[in-house]
């Protein structure tokens, strides 16, 4: 069974500096019927107006993965990310990919220090296996030819194919649909699908599906993606 979440029904929140779109509650968004698929609680499309940005603020247990579709995104956190020394650059770019652990409790900042061009990012959470783990940090940039026309791999629990390891049981593809591209995803029996557009259109198991539309598979055995008009998208494979 396919149910689909249209762009219009999501909750949105418009604070000048920063405009999102919620399609699960979150904040002062809270609908009953949307708190979440299987383990994935948020998926935020955000804009984040010129020279302003998200101040430093805490999260804990829950792997927190960031998707740039335009413009950078600048990360601090108190692991030392972003900061002079530390591990990683923290700046994000369409391509890139972003997993922060928050596990017991990590502090981090996020902003987009251009000063003419927004940054555009589907923020997402997915609740980790266990609490109380370590925090940790990983970033990396999958080339669009490797989206390109097939569901490329980007998070996994077991960091398998060059995917970013997280710390529960999901899978993130991400990938790009023209034209006769096509792709499919086997879904195991009791696993559940989730397929999140964020910019142009696609067909999903026959249902057409256009920017900022969501779609939740059950009992479906596989995901089917074809007839892209400039289709970008996520593809979840969740645990109930």
């Amino acid at each position: 069974m396919l149910t689909l979440r249209k762009s219009d029904d999501r909750g949105h929140a418009d604070h000048g500096w920063l405009k999102s779109h919620h399609s699960f509650s979150f904040a002062d968004y809270h609908d009953p019927r949307h708190m979440g698929v299987g383990n994935l609680r948020v998926i935020n499309e955000d804009r984040i107006a010129p020279g302003t940005g998200f101040g430093t603020h805490g999260h804990r247990d829950m792997e927190i993965l960031s998707y740039v579709l335009d413009g950078a995104l600048a990360h601090q956190d108190s692991l030392g990310n972003g900061q002079p020394g530390g591990g990683h650059a923290g700046v994000i770019r369409p391509g890139d990919v972003q997993r922060m652990s928050a596990g017991r409790g990590v502090r981090h900042s996020e902003f987009n220090h251009a000063k003419d061009a927004s940054t555009h990012f589907l923020q997402i959470w997915i609740l980790p296996r266990a609490a109380g783990i370590d925090p940790g940090y990983e970033q990396k940039h999958f080339d669009a030819s490797a989206r390109r026309g097939r569901l490329a791999l980007v998070a996994s629990e077991d960091g398998r194919d060059g995917s970013l390891t997280i710390h529960a049981d999901a899978a993130v593809y991400a990938g790009l649909f023209d034209g006769d591209e096509a792709a499919e995803l086997a879904l195991a029996p009791g696993r559940i699908g989730y397929v999140q557009v964020a910019r142009g259109s696609v067909e999903v198991n026959g249902q057409r599906l256009d920017a900022g539309d969501g779609a939740t598979l059950r009992d479906e055995p596989l995901l089917r993606l074809r007839a892209g008009r400039g289709a970008e998208l996520l593809v979840f494979d969740l645990a109930p």
